[in-house]
């Protein structure tokens, strides 16, 4: 996929750096030559400029990415222009906006950006559902829907997965589990061991009710 990060501070810079390490075809851009410097290395392109009309657009190619993100962090009226500015180009891509504040958020969304992220309210959600869930890990995707791993039951060890029938007993799934450091994906078949780790989808009570067999 092509992927262009407007907007390379420390948020950006990752973005960019992490969705190239994952095989994207990344073009790096922000006003900052320090910035471009920082990153050219980790990208396909990087591009110093400063985007303030449709005409700066023209070199960044942007009709031809699937994904376009404005990464910009400290000026929310720049990114509302740049916004919109895409949202007027990019018709078969999607264009993706960072907000700080909730007010900023319903802006974005006004101007028909496609989707709008919280970085910081979403990273602090995520880290007090880890510290305050019984859980190793916990990922809530929706307030009623999350993916949790925990520690196996003693009463579930040498039993396979289909033994415990853990949707008819509780109603939620064993997407794979953790094994020391690695992730696994298993069937019904495989015979759970004392030190395994079970990566669970379902409501979060449910979860629970698991981790408590």
């Amino acid at each position: 996929m092509k992927f262009c990060v407007i907007g390379l501070g420390q948020f950006g810079r990752q973005l960019a750096k992490t969705l190239a390490e994952n095989g994207g075809d990344v073009l790096a851009v922000d006003q900052n030559e320090q910035h471009i410097n920082a990153i050219q290395q980790f990208v396909s392109q990087a591009i110093c400029i400063k985007v303030t009309d449709e005409a700066s657009l023209e070199p960044l190619g942007i009709e031809e990415m699937d994904v376009v993100l404005v990464a910009i962090g400290e000026s929310f009226d720049q990114t509302v222009l740049i916004s919109t500015l895409l949202k007027r180009r990019v018709h078969t891509g999607k264009v993706i906006a960072r907000a700080v504040t909730g007010l900023q958020k319903e802006a974005l969304q006004l101007i028909g950006v496609d989707e709008v992220i919280r970085p910081e309210q979403e990273t602090a959600i995520n880290l007090a559902d880890t510290l305050s869930s019984p859980f190793l890990s916990l990922a809530r995707l929706s307030p009623q829907f999350c993916v949790g791993l925990i520690e196996v039951p003693e009463k579930f060890v040498g039993k396979t997965l289909g033994d415990l029938k853990l949707f008819d007993a509780y109603k939620v799934n064993c997407v794979g589990l953790k094994r020391d450091e690695e992730y696994v994906v298993i069937n019904n078949n495989y015979v759970i061991l004392e030190h395994d780790k079970l990566i669970l989808a379902g409501k979060p009570e449910k979860l629970e009710l698991v981790k408590e067999a």
